[in-house]
């Protein structure tokens, strides 16, 4: 005959009767605490609340990058000169690492930056879909972008088969042939999106450009040995290249500029929406328009800035 034992009451050789007691409520218990704990940390990380850009107070901390003297100009003379007006304290952070700068936005470690467009950001967030940031702002200003030669005074000199440098990320690449079929040198696709170009959108090339891609800061030592490269003046400037060697350069389209951006998670608070009245106050753009070394490297998106006010 045979004695069936329950589950919860074992019974021992030795006639000892283990008594087993329902472990599932404890463990659910558990999980119930980590998880809670692990979602306490989640939002302090990027939930808003906590993150210093939105305590009272609090200075707000914009990054630029540190090759670009222009875009530290801006952001001191809206600390100096702008700031107090919309009851916040603003400093500049300078940054060599874009990723870290997106990165340190998302987490509220950062307020904002001025150091990129909008298509810009695009790549970065299709390659980090955890981060949290967003354009606050419309076009702030644009960069002094254009055609640059060593051998050539104009676009029109530069011969057939010439080797042209554009930049190899897909956003900057874009704007660059942007400004070669402005220059006449090559024809797109009719209808082509303007922030999506890329050589496929070439549909006459008759000086048979053969084109290289390049980082910013290998295309400053290129110059000499290509006969044109397609990029930002502070890349140049910093290499201490002669600006007259930017031979082509009409202002790049508004979906290039660059615009402040800030953390989603953060968008709605106070200081950053102060922030973002701050940087939109009309004596920026006539700050950018007019101060000798900013307009060096940078330019209002307001084309009437230079007579405001």
């Amino acid at each position: 005959m045979s004695t069936q034992t329950s589950p919860e009451n074992d019974q021992s050789e030795q006639g000892f009767t283990i008594v087993k007691r329902k472990r599932w409520p404890f463990i659910v218990g558990a999980v119930v605490v980590i998880g809670a704990i692990v979602a306490a940390f989640v939002y302090s990380r990027v939930g808003g609340s906590d993150s210093a850009v939105t305590e009272s107070g609090a200075t707000l901390k914009v990054a630029y990058l540190e090759s670009n003297p222009a875009e530290k100009a801006v952001i001191d003379f809206i600390r100096d000169n702008v700031a107090a007006d919309y009851d916040i304290k603003v400093e500049g952070t300078g940054i060599a690492d874009s990723t870290q700068i997106n990165r340190a936005i998302s987490e509220g470690e950062l307020a904002g930056t001025i150091f990129q467009h909008e298509h810009w950001l695009g790549q970065v967030l299709d390659s980090n879909p955890d981060f949290k940031e967003q354009a606050g702002t419309g076009p702030f200003f644009h960069w002094i972008f254009g055609i640059w030669s060593d051998k050539y005074s104009s676009p029109q000199d530069i011969p057939e088969n010439a080797r042209v440098s554009l930049l190899a990320d897909p956003a900057n690449q874009a704007q660059g042939l942007w400004y070669l079929e402005q220059a006449g040198l090559i024809k797109l696709r009719a209808g082509a999106d303007v922030a999506t170009l890329t050589p496929k959108d070439i549909v006459e090339n008759p000086k048979n450009l053969q084109f290289t891609l390049l980082d910013f800061g290998a295309q400053p030592r290129a110059l000499s040995e290509l006969d044109a490269v397609v990029g930002y003046a502070e890349s140049f400037v910093a290499a201490g290249i002669s600006e007259d060697k930017l031979i082509f350069s009409p202002p790049s389209p508004n979906q290039f500029a660059s615009v402040l951006t800030v953390g989603s998670n953060y968008v709605e608070s106070d200081n950053i929406q102060n922030l973002i009245k701050a940087f939109k106050d009309p004596r920026v753009q006539k700050f950018i328009a007019t101060d000798p070394e900013t307009k060096k490297l940078i330019l209002p998106a307001d084309p009437t800035a230079a007579n405001n006010g």
